[in-house]
């Protein structure tokens, strides 16, 4: 191409945009930007021309398919088109199934070399880009992604110069000099509306907000449970963000100030990301903003790019996961753009990260709540993240780490977030199966419901202690506590010496159904490696309409006032749970159960019940 002023050169590259398509040879390759980037105008002219060309391969992530180029593909007698769309997923949902034939599986992040090392030559690219600014440079707006990459290799460059497409900053742009056809023409970008508001994704974002400190990076995809995350993290502070998709979520956290990038560790005071998927107003939001940068896939999706970000936390919904930690994932039905081929790069780049965490987010059950999408093994299903990958996962019901977890400890774990209707089954199923041992047997409390209200965060000097209910995951945690017990404070836990704590003897303390039998743990550490400090747990005895109450602290914790802390949490749940109030057997020389009760701000009674003394604090006789 011989280089010229590039207004002159961009007078002479201009063309009608059939004149343009009418430039494609047939049997050549056909990169088309995807998702809100598309140039749809090319697009349809390309699809009005489609019996002119045989054997063109159409290659892109995925599309909402403005115009139907798949189906054209299908129902072509003249055989114009091959679709091929880069996707990872399992190709469940019905509008994917029809076409699974048409998907290649990579990860975003290896696209572009895909692209400029020419083992998938592209010969034609139709982008869309913005107007070029006084030195003839156009953004690819909200679409970069792989389009730059496409771009920089193809033989032929056309591209829809729309006055509509925002300048977005960052690796975005392409000179008038490097593209060899423009084609004006001004229409709407394509945009897309909030996702249907469902209280599971709620309930799922409360559960992930306690994973997120203020000062982490966040990676969000697409669909419900993030949009309800953006909310959860509306008390958060000095987030910052690298992503794939730039949303109207991330904009509302960047207005709000939740988000300001000053912890980033790495790019520090920059949204990252690689495009932009959401309503007419974000792409106004994007248009010139200094603070946000868009860059190719192959930096954005790198794994090693991703990793040097401080407590960079990666958020992706998954549709289903078996016992064992494997998860599907797939484009939801109602937004197609749900970022599934960029998963395992986020998943893998965050875990490396320091303080980082892989976070998977899937509801408990189908949207007609008629099956659970926790099962005991994915059939006839591509496995995105493979067992080994998985780290924390969130339901409506809770949040476990599978990290470092065996193959039964993975099962009783994700039991205990599944749907209660179908955890009986499960348990069963996974006994039959051989992920549980033929010990185990299954306990009424397993249909309980995390209380996640009953969680706390507090601070003792410079150790984060989080005060939250038991679950069935904790066994060996309680069980290593009570061995580290010092033998004098077992005696007072068990009221006589003990050497060994077998599971039967933890199950009392496990198992419970938060209502009429609960247990706080104060623990320390990362979730899923917790140290338990403390442990106080009550059991009603309905007769009396009382809870018993026992506790147990580490002898280096004792004396800072977590005990205190742990039964004033009791009193809370029980009262709350209809319980009359609370009562404790001791010695009459453990003078530290004794003060302990007497901190609760209620009436203590005392009486004696052989040579042990009863304690009672009723909640209706306030001090």
């Amino acid at each position: 191409m011989v280089t010229q002023y590039w207004p002159d050169d961009y007078i002479a590259k201009r063309r009608t945009p059939a004149e343009a398509i009418r430039m494609i040879r047939r049997g050549q390759r056909v990169f088309i930007t995807s998702s809100c980037g598309e140039p749809q105008c090319l697009v349809r002219e390309l699809a009005q021309q489609s019996c002119n060309f045989t054997d063109l391969e159409i290659v892109r992530v995925m599309s909402l398919e403005t115009t139907p180029l798949t189906m054209i593909a299908e129902k072509s007698a003249c055989q114009s088109f091959n679709v091929r769309s880069f996707y990872l997923g399992s190709a469940k949902p019905k509008t994917l199934a029809l076409n699974k034939r048409f998907l290649t599986p990579i990860n975003l992040s290896a696209v572009p070399r895909l692209f400029k090392s020419r083992q998938m030559p592209i010969h034609v690219a139709l982008i869309q880009v913005s107007p070029p600014d006084d030195f003839g440079w156009m953004s690819l707006g909200v679409s970069v992604d792989v389009a730059l990459a496409a771009a920089q290799s193809a033989e032929m460059v056309i591209a829809q110069i729309n006055s509509n497409m925002p300048r977005v900053l960052g690796r975005s742009f392409l000179h008038v000099n490097d593209v060899h056809v423009v084609v004006e023409h001004d229409e709407e970008i394509i945009a897309i509306g909030e996702p249907p508001d469902m209280e599971s994704a709620h309930q799922i974002a409360r559960h992930v907000a306690k994973l997120v400190d203020d000062g982490s990076t966040l990676q969000m995809s697409l669909g419900a449970t993030p949009q309800a995350i953006y909310l959860a993290l509306s008390d958060k502070n000095d987030l910052g963000i690298h992503t794939q998709f730039v949303s109207d979520g991330i904009m509302r956290l960047i207005s709000t100030g939740n988000v300001n990038n000053h912890k980033k560790g790495f790019n520090e005071g920059k949204t990252v990301a690689s495009g932009a998927i959401g309503s007419h107003n974000l792409y106004e939001f994007l248009h010139d903003n200094p603070g946000i940068e868009f860059h190719p896939s192959d930096y954005v999706n790198d794994p090693s790019i991703i990793a040097r970000h401080n407590k960079m936390i990666s958020l992706n919904v998954a549709m289903a996961m078996d016992l064992t930690g494997q998860a599907a994932c797939d484009a939801l039905p109602y937004n197609l753009f749900s970022g599934v081929t960029g998963v395992m790069d986020f998943v893998r780049g965050a875990q490396q990260a320091p303080g980082g965490k892989s976070i998977l987010m899937l509801p408990s059950t189908t949207l007609d709540g008629r099956s659970s999408r926790i099962v005991p093994m994915l059939e006839n299903t591509a496995v995105v993240v493979p067992r080994g990958d998985v780290q924390y996962v969130a339901t409506e019901y809770g949040r476990v780490n599978l990290f470092g977890k065996s193959i039964q400890e993975r099962a009783l774990a994700l039991i205990s977030i599944a749907h209660p209707d179908f955890r009986d089954e499960l348990f069963e199923q996974a006994k039959e199966s051989g992920l549980l041992g033929p010990e185990r047997t299954i306990f009424d409390a397993i249909h309980g419901v995390y209380p996640l209200k009953l969680e706390e965060v507090r601070q003792y000097g410079d150790v984060r202690v989080l005060l939250r209910p038991s679950r069935p995951v904790d066994e060996r945690m309680i069980q290593e506590h009570f061995y580290n017990l010092d033998r004098q404070d077992v005696v007072s836990r068990f009221f006589h010496e003990k050497t060994s704590f077998v599971r039967t003897d933890v199950a009392p303390v496990l198992q419970t159904d938060y209502v009429k039998d609960l247990t706080i743990l104060a623990v320390a550490g990362e979730p899923g490696f917790e140290k338990v400090i403390a442990i106080g747990n009550y059991f009603l005895d309905e007769a009396k309409n009382l809870a018993e109450v026992a506790f147990s602290v580490a002898s280096d914790w004792q004396g800072k006032g977590v005990a205190t802390a742990v039964l004033r949490k009791l009193a809370e749940a029980a009262r709350e749970n209809g319980i009359q109030g609370l009562m404790a057997y001791t010695s009459p020389q453990n003078q530290n159960m004794i003060k302990l009760f007497k901190r609760l701000p209620y009436k203590v009674r005392t009486s004696f019940d052989g040579d042990m003394l009863m304690l009672v604090a009723k909640f209706d006789e306030p001090l």
